[in-house]
């Protein structure tokens, strides 16, 4: 029988894909920014609007005579929603390979749906390549003085000699495009966050971890690829200002300060 996991005795709370710290005696604590919502927030990426009308697009085609015998209102939300649940898909997917590999790579049987058998082989290829010992996967994670949360997907080391002494954090991405800079400020993010929920549930110091690298891995069905990431004060300093932006823009009562009375003729300024 598994043993249950304690619950978390600390300030920092998961509930979902959003994170909590307790503060000033209240239970349920300030939320904090999720680090993937700041980079969504607070980077510009044209990329993306294409991506969405593309996925809206391709959803009426495929799904046209379906969506023909809807109500209006219905195949409005659906065609809406359809950015969405592309996005929900492929992070679904993204976890369920990493965490398929992983246990491959430790030697246990498990069953591999047919559409990411290929994304599979090629983390384990990975895995095994670089001869890799995981220290931690999926660990949330949050920093108590710039208010952010996250989990980050593994943190390794490689027992090749070339990278003798390295810890490293890693991304798994199993998107069609790529590996895109700013996934160096997700990753330096996390490195920079101040604890991390460990195995045992209880909080431990992000900086006893003494990591020294950042590697994204980009995981296709036939092959995969390894970038080494920036992982500087320049990262950290580009995160930061990524966070004020995004912190401004969805908080009304700030934008609400930066717009003035309407002006009318003869009226004092």
């Amino acid at each position: 029988m598994a043993t249950k996991k304690p619950k978390p005795t600390g300030p920092f709370r998961k509930v979902g894909r959003a994170y909590y710290l307790e503060s000033g005696g209240n239970p349920k604590g300030i939320k904090l920014d999720g680090v993937t919502t700041i980079l969504g927030n607070g980077i510009p990426k044209p990329a993306l609007v294409e991506w969405a009308s593309r996925v809206t697009a391709e959803e009426a085609v495929d799904r046209w005579d379906e969506l023909s015998e809807m109500p209006v209102a219905k195949r409005l939300a659906e065609l809406k929603g359809a950015k969405n649940r592309q996005r929900d898909w492929a992070a679904k997917r993204g976890t369920e390979v990493h965490n398929l590999a992983e246990k491959l790579a430790n030697g246990e049987e498990v069953e591999v749906p047919d559409e990411i058998r290929g994304h599979v082989e090629s983390a384990v290829k990975f895995l095994d390549d670089f001869d890799v010992e995981i220290i931690l996967t999926e660990t949330p994670c949050y920093n108590d003085k710039a208010l952010y949360g996250g989990t980050f997907d593994l943190l390794l080391r490689s027992k090749l000699p070339e990278h003798a002494g390295k810890v490293i954090l890693a991304d798994w991405k199993t998107n069609r495009s790529g590996i895109f800079a700013e996934t160096a400020l997700q990753l330096t993010a996390y490195a920079n966050a101040t604890h991390y929920l460990g195995a045992d549930n209880l909080e431990h110091s992000m900086a006893e971890l003494g990591i020294t690298d950042l590697w994204a891995i980009w995981v296709r069905s036939d092959d995969y690829s390894v970038y080494p990431m920036e992982f500087s004060s320049a990262t950290w300093a580009t995160f930061s200002y990524a966070a004020g932006i995004a912190r401004s823009i969805s908080d009304k009562e700030v934008a609400a300060e930066w717009k003035g009375e309407q002006l009318r003729p003869g009226a004092a300024a």
